[in-house]
Formats: C-alpha cells, structure tokens, sequence
C-alpha cells in the first residue's frame, strides 16, 4: 500500500512536465513563425531595394549629361543669333567674330566639364596621346617630334577621349646623307 501514493504522484509529475515541455514547445513554434515572417519582410524589404536601386541608376545614366546639356544650350543660342545675322547680310567680319566667341563659349563649357585639349606641336611624339598620320621632314623640329596637327585630340578628366592627329618630323634626306643633294644616294643612278 506505501507503493501505490508515490506512483500516483509520478503519473502527475509526469504530466505536469509533459505539460511544460508542450508550453516551451508552442513557445518555439511562436518563434520560429515570428522569425520566419520576420526573414520574409527582409527577404521582401531587400528585393524591393534592389528594384529601387536599379530604378535609379537606369535613371541615373539617362539625365547624367543634364548638366553638360544645359551648359551647351546658350552655345545654340549664341549660334542661332549669328546665323541670323549672317543672312542680315554684310561683309562677314562680324559672322567670323561671333563663331569665334560661340566657340571660345563651348570650349569653356568643355573644359568646365572636364574637357581638354591636348597640346602636341613640338611636343615628343606620345603614342598614348598621338596618332601619326604622316612623316614629314624638317628643319624647325628634332625628329620623332610632333611637327603639325590634323586633328585636335582632347583628354576628359585626364583620360583620353580622342587621340591627336598629327605630322611627326624625320631627319632630313640631306642630312641624313651627310649633307649632299643626292636623296638616295648612288644606287638611285
């Protein structure tokens, strides 16, 4: 009879902690549910962000040069003022002066956004910066230096942005020869 009091109060103490470990149980269900909608806000929140920040840099390129266009548009405008006035009429002096200042106008609007030309004539020839378009003799230059320039080369923000075409010097024939008339010497003959 002193057995069966202890055997009632295990089945009790059994449930109770049965009970407990159900309580804790639902606990952790709660939480685990809590964060999984909790990773699912941020999973949504990040793919929103993602859209958002595309959104902007697509944006972001397509008015990129909003500033440099409208630096350039009293470039029009001054070169729609000296159209007009050349079909006025006179002896052009005047129109030649007006392209002259619209283009001093738009090499500043150029250099104000990072725009600048390269300086070549009597510099060493550069590869980087130059691209030879002939070779041409002179007295006025040391060879493999830039005689004359075709073609104006710019750099944009120290980068190149178009190569400078130029003429680069090479030693005379004459000289070359020791200073006779004679260009290529006596196989020629």
């Amino acid at each position: 009879a002193d057995n069966e009091p202890p055997a009632a109060e295990e089945p009790a103490a059994g449930r109770s902690e049965l009970e407990a470990l159900r309580q804790q149980l639902e606990m952790k269900e709660q939480e685990a549910k809590t964060t999984y909608e909790r990773l699912l806000r941020q999973a949504a929140e990040l793919e929103n962000f993602k859209k958002r920040m595309i959104r902007e840099r697509e944006e972001s390129i397509r008015f990129a040069n909003e500033a440099l266009v409208k630096d350039l548009l009293p470039v029009v405008d001054n070169l729609e003022r000296a159209i007009a006035h050349a079909q006025g009429g006179g002896n052009g002096k005047p129109l030649v002066e007006g392209v002259e200042m619209v283009l001093k106008g738009l090499l500043d609007v150029l250099n104000k956004h990072g725009v600048t030309p390269i300086e070549a004539v009597g510099q060493p020839f550069d590869p980087v910066k130059h691209e030879a378009m002939a070779q041409v003799e002179s007295d006025n230059h040391e060879p493999n230096t830039v005689e004359q320039e075709h073609h104006k080369g710019y750099l944009f923000n120290s980068r190149l942005l178009r190569p400078e075409l130029v003429s680069v010097a090479k030693i005379c024939e004459r000289k070359k020869n020791g200073g006779t008339e004679v260009e290529k010497g006596a196989a020629d003959d």
